[in-house]
């Protein structure tokens, strides 16, 4: 029996404890097409070459088509945007917006950008240092005024900064938020902070040393929307419209939490891991800053532009180039001042990813190149399909060190296969991580609900497994009998369940 859908809302990259982004080096960069050619031309040639994540040593790359690989993750609905030469290229919708309806998905269809909410909320945040209202090394209980950061035994030397909280630092706890219907009660900001009803997550302290250490913090992006409401005494979506929406010309963006009901009509619908449509399925965010952004694939190219645009030092960006360097320069982690960021040289880019629910985003950007894209699916499945997409634009376009892996696979022993059968679990930061091995036919499948996962896996050594289609890899752990007792994702230990 097939896990169930996860009720909780979680983006990959917040996942990052437990698996990161991977890629390996592309080929160079084909020849630039002919001037004869359209934009039309290579988007049919992107949707009609899908690789997975991964691929297979001595084998030819699988390729489908977006249609095949939409109907094998269940997504109804996908769209995509893609960035040439520092501009938007072209934008397409695909699909539906809701199973079973003829409504089609657009370049305005509206989604949740969910995480990817907290890179321009940084984005905000280092406007707001330029003018100089803020500062990225003070303390950040200098400018709350409704709530401070509880002192702690962690916090005697080193203090909660801006810049900490932008680079996942500042030693935070509560990685990921839950959902809230329409028809609960929403809990303030500083309920959410302190961890009180009707906020479902604990509170948010500090659990380690402020600098010492990289963990995503959800929670720190709550103070950081916070120290922003405080200092400007402005309502969170109106400040951000302020400081990043509208000189950017999103038009296609807002941070309303709920969302107005003027704008629902040309939201996509949330989908489970079967492509059923979920009823009642509006989210209400009250962490804006953490996962309150809905947006267009062609929006959120237009912030990833802005940045790289200011990165280079262009007359008018919206940031200065030192503090677009600051920005997208990693410290103690895989991420700079907001988005995470990958590569050097041609391959050096920026991104971010987001899941709510049944949606997944993610935005990529190769400033050096003014090369990116950022793709929106409705489909609770849909986090390969959206990495499968991007692979086949890099292809197309040349994208340097953006690649599938290159694995080594093993035959797989019947015997071996059939002891990882089964059901795991474990606790993480207030859930419940769930996780199903099974067998169908000659494969192996492994479902993980809560990351919105079900994938063939395959061995790569007698304990160690890659998830194909979504690149992560995972090993068995065993006892002195060579019983198969959890299985580690990172750095979480899933524990064997009895039958």
């Amino acid at each position: 029996m097939p896990l169930a859908r996860r009720p909780d809302r979680l983006t990959a990259a917040a996942l990052a404890a437990l698996v990161l982004f991977a890629c390996q080096s592309a080929p160079s960069a084909p020849p630039r097409p002919p001037a004869t050619e359209t934009t039309t031309d290579r988007a049919a040639r992107v949707i009609s070459a899908l690789v997975p994540a991964v691929a297979r040593q001595g084998e030819p790359p699988a390729r489908a088509t977006l249609e095949a690989r939409m109907a094998r993750f269940h997504v109804p609905g996908v769209s995509i945007a893609v960035a040439d030469g520092g501009r938007i290229a072209w934008a397409r919708g695909y699909g539906v917006t809701r199973a079973g309806s003829r409504d089609p998905v657009t370049p305005t269809t509206l989604f949740p950008a969910a995480s990817i909410s907290k890179a321009v909320t940084a984005t905000a945040t280092l406007r707001l240092v330029e003018q100089g209202r803020l500062a990225l090394d003070e303390d950040v209980n200098v400018y709350l005024r409704s709530w401070k950061v509880p002192d702690s035994e962690h916090t005697t030397r080193e203090k909660v900064t801006l810049r900490r909280l932008l680079s996942h630092t500042a030693g935070t706890g509560v990685h990921m938020f839950p959902c809230f219907r329409e028809s609960e009660p929403l809990p303030t900001l500083v309920q959410e902070l302190d961890g009180i009803p009707p906020a479902k997550t604990a509170p948010v302290r500090v659990e380690a040393v402020p600098g010492a250490a990289w963990r995503y913090s959800g929670g720190g992006v709550l103070i950081e929307q916070l120290v922003l409401t405080d200092v400007t005494g402005r309502a969170f979506p109106a400040l951000l419209r302020e400081l990043v929406l509208a000189p950017l010309h999103m038009v296609d963006s807002t941070f309303e939490q709920p969302l107005p009901s003027s704008l629902r009509g040309r939201l996509a619908s949330e989908h489970d891991l079967s492509g059923a449509l979920v009823p009642d399925w509006v989210d209400v965010c009250p962490e804006m800053a953490a996962s309150g952004l809905t947006s267009t694939p062609s929006d959120l190219l237009r912030w990833a532009i802005a940045i790289g645009d200011a990165h280079a030092g262009r007359a008018g960006a919206l940031l200065s180039r030192e503090l677009a360097t600051q920005m997208l320069t990693a410290s103690v982690g895989p991420t700079g001042l907001g988005p995470f960021v990958a590569g050097d040289g041609p391959g050096f880019h920026f991104f971010h990813e987001g899941a709510d629910g049944g949606f997944h985003s993610q935005v990529v950007y190769f400033p050096q190149a003014g090369q990116g894209a950022a793709v929106m699916v409705n489909g609770e499945a849909g986090y390969p399909l959206v990495r499968e997409i991007l692979f086949a634009i890099a292809a197309e376009y040349g994208w340097s060190g953006f690649a599938p892996r290159v694995v080594t696979t093993v035959p797989t022993d019947p015997v071996a296969a059939e002891r990882i059968v089964g059901r795991y679990q474990a606790p993480y930061e207030g859930f419940v991580i769930e996780a199903e091995v099974r067998r169908v036919g000659e494969r192996l499948v492994l479902e993980i609900p809560l990351l919105g996962t079900s994938t063939e896996v395959a061995f790569t050594s007698a304990t160690g497994l890659v998830m194909l289609e979504v690149g992560h890899d995972f090993e068995l752990v065993t006892d002195a009998a060579g019983v198969v007792t959890a299985i580690r994702i990172g750095s979480v230990e899933l524990a064997r369940q009895a039958p």
